[in-house]
């Protein structure tokens, strides 16, 4: 039986007696971070400096912070409302700043997206590691103490716990640590918000060395809020739902891309007339109709999709809600399987909501099973994922088929590798696997407009050879097998049309490509106007919308979240600020239905200066937001 603490100071103070004064700590990635418990253990090392102190992890979360005044008056109460009493960890702001004691140390191999580009520590201490190799690696370091967040439950007269939210590497962790005679310490964290989850994460009370239990420990989730969906993320969606077979595998990311697919796949299934016609009216049917018949398919899910993904997101639930996520596998029958699972704050009370029975369907286990075939029961996981599409985000590709989804060109770090490696490589190892990465094919930074397609790049994370299957909101390209010259003409096709000649010119100029060839007019229209008006009619049928799911922002900060953003695009650069700022001081006057967004930026009776030119900014970009809707409808 585990020894019981109710007091984090009296847990961390029995850990060194246990293990010493060298803390090798394996912390689970995202939710799964007791932070209470680790802030003792950090706050413990900073006062004594005789304790070494090192943390291996990934994806540590961080509530929303403000870079701006305006910023700040829009986040604070949106994030006191949502995230609630979540705890920040001690470490992140240490980990950003570079000032970490000497003594303790922290290493991710994923970073939370875009978060550390401006820290040096942070970027010098990531390890770059494929998901299923990062037992080896924590286990090579040393590993003595998992602290993890678990659920409780009373079950036939003892207790039970469940690693709920992150089983991916405790599992593989602790049985690797087992067969290598490798001692860590378990503590388990108590926390009453976390849905009780079976399959891998269900766990014995004494399976645990010490656990921590007592109510003023339990705090909120950490919820990331569901984004709003544009058309772009749309015209991806519709893609890659035609690219998915009815009986066949999913596995899907987490943020705007991830909803966007399971919206589409909800629409082939409950509406498919117009699923089509969208279909059709997009010109991805007419386009890329033989990649969706080799491929994928159209009809409705008769047979349903299982899921077998490394994160399970709350559109999984949606999909299961629908009927599509359906398809049940030997030996336990569950339609999904998953490593770990973060989302909305709705997301985890409709996982505690569900029976027993139907939570069970989904099956929380270790990376080592969902990430790769390899192991006793090869077999089976063929079997369980025939037909599978493993779908994932990509930042660039290079024109020769190459992925780049985590590191800029100087190496820079955006986030991790993760398991993107894994599912690729796996897609290509199944008979009848495809791996699907999705790029949007611009991006804008301080007003300017670059393409997500390029020649070259010099940080890759997916290796050409490994090339399948790549989308953007403009079609489907099929790399597969392909020489490179063909590899080259499908990317150009799905390019945006701004950058298509230079790109053209530069794969001709490496002789990469024949001198004579032309992109197909067909595919020379491939601009963000042109998805607007194939998708304007569906958008006023009351489909597409931009917070289908639901969302955490209310009706105004919807509004004022579009301001915000239109507002910093307006001001990326000097130039571009002092007319925006001239513009906004010269128009007077506060229309009356304007002033809600105000009350709720506290700029409604604005005090001395700062504040009154905050104002008239926000009225100025709110009256241009008005305009333009109405110039649209």
């Amino acid at each position: 039986m585990p020894k019981l603490f109710d007091d984090v100071g009296e847990c961390v103070e029995a850990t060194l007696q246990r293990v010493g004064g060298r803390v090798v700590m394996a912390l689970p990635l995202g939710l799964g971070k007791p932070v209470p418990l680790v802030n003792e253990f950090y706050r413990r090392a900073q006062r004594d400096s005789s304790i070494e102190l090192k943390i291996f992890t990934a994806l540590s979360l961080h509530k929303p912070t403000a870079s701006s005044d305006l910023e700040r008056r829009f986040l604070e109460p949106f994030v006191a409302r949502v995230f609630g009493n979540y705890p920040q960890l001690q470490y992140i702001d240490a980990v950003r700043t570079g000032s970490l004691p000497a003594n303790i140390e922290i290493n991710e191999f994923f970073l939370e997206p875009g978060a550390y580009l401006a820290s040096p520590y942070a970027q010098q201490h990531y390890v770059s590691a494929n998901y299923t190799h990062v037992v080896r690696t924590v286990l090579a370091r040393g590993a003595n103490v998992l602290p993890q967040l678990v659920a409780q439950r009373q079950h036939e007269g003892h207790t039970q716990l469940s690693l709920s939210c992150n089983p991916d590497l405790t599992v593989d962790l602790l049985d690797a640590a087992a067969a290598a005679g490798q001692k860590i310490l378990t503590i388990g964290a108590v926390n009453r918000q976390l849905p009780f989850m079976f399959g891998g994460a269900l766990r014995e009370e004494e399976s645990f060395d010490f656990l921590l239990d007592h109510p003023r420990y339990d705090f909120d989730l950490f919820c990331p809020p569901n984004m709003s969906i544009g058309t772009i993320d749309y015209c991806i969606g519709m893609n890659a739902s035609a690219l998915v077979r009815d009986g066949g595998t999913l596995q899907l990311g987490i943020g705007e891309l991830g909803d966007a697919i399971t919206y589409c796949l909800q629409l082939r299934h409950r509406q498919n007339p117009t699923y089509r016609r969208v279909l059709q009216d997009c010109g991805i049917e007419g386009r890329f109709g033989a990649e969706i018949a080799a491929s994928g398919g159209t009809d409705t899910f008769s047979t349903g999709l299982y899921g077998c993904t490394e994160m399970f997101v709350d559109g999984f639930l949606e999909l299961y809600r629908s009927g599509i996520l359906s398809r049940r596998v030997p030996p336990d029958g569950c339609v999904l399987h998953g490593g770990f699972f973060l989302g909305p704050k709705g997301f985890y009370t409709a996982l505690r909501n569900l029976p027993e029975s139907e939570r069970r369907l989904f099956g929380m286990t270790g990376i080592s099973f969902i990430n790769q075939l390899y192991g006793p029961d090869m077999a089976l996981r063929v079997e369980q994922r025939h037909d599978a599409r493993f779908i994932n985000t990509a930042m660039m590709s290079t024109l020769l088929g190459a992925a780049v989804s985590d590191t800029l060109e100087d190496g820079a770090v955006v986030s991790g590798v993760g398991g993107q490696y894994n599912f690729v490589a796996m897609a290509h190892a199944l008979p009848d696997g495809r791996s699907i990465l999705a790029v949007r094919s611009t991006r804008s930074s301080k007003g300017r407009l670059s393409s997500n397609i390029v020649w070259s790049h010099g940080q890759i994370t997916i290796p050409r050879h490994l090339r399948d299957i790549v989308i953007t909101e403009y079609g489907i390209a099929d790399l597969r097998g392909k020489s490179d010259a063909e590899v080259i003409a499908a990317l150009l096709d799905i390019t945006d049309s701004r950058f298509q000649e230079k790109l053209l010119r530069q794969a001709q100029g490496a002789g990469k490509l024949p001198r004579e060839h032309r992109i197909a007019e067909v595919h020379r229209h491939n601009t963000p106007a042109a998805l607007e008006k194939a998708m304007a009619p569906h958008r006023r049928a009351g489909l597409f919308t931009e917070y289908p799911f639901g969302t955490d922002f209310t009706a105004e900060e919807i509004v004022l979240a579009k301001a915000l953003k239109h507002l910093q695009t307006r001001t990326a650069t000097a130039a571009a600020r002092t007319a925006t700022t001239l513009r906004a001081v010269a128009r007077p006057g506060m229309p009356a239905h304007l002033r809600p967004y105000l009350q709720r930026l506290q700029l409604d009776k604005p005090r001395g200066a700062g504040e009154w030119l905050l104002q008239r900014l926000m009225v100025n970009e709110l009256r241009a937001m008005t305009e333009r809707e109405g110039n649209e409808s």
